[in-house]
């Protein structure tokens, strides 16, 4: 039986993880993760669990390890170098 006045799960699994890839060039406000607890946001991103681009550029990942050892997965974007 689904319930009612809301989104099942069948459904709601295809909007949740990562929306782009490393080295993907994307524009502005561009939405990275849905539901991102396993991605955490670097530079030039805005928000916790709903990661969006900050500014236009290049997606790019880096590790780092908390105080408890534990290994966490940044979310960056490389901001496009000025035509100048």
């Amino acid at each position: 039986m689904a319930r009612k006045g809301g989104i099942t799960n069948k459904y709601y699994k295809e909007t949740r993880g990562l929306k782009a890839s490393g080295g993907q060039e994307v524009p502005a406000g561009t939405v990275l993760t849905r539901q991102g607890d396993r991605w955490k946001p670097g530079l030039n991103i805005i928000g916790r669990t709903h990661l969006v681009a900050g500014c236009e550029g290049e997606v790019y990942f880096t590790h780092k390890k908390d105080r408890y050892k534990k290994a966490s997965t940044y979310i960056n974007i490389r901001p496009k170098a000025s035509k100048s």
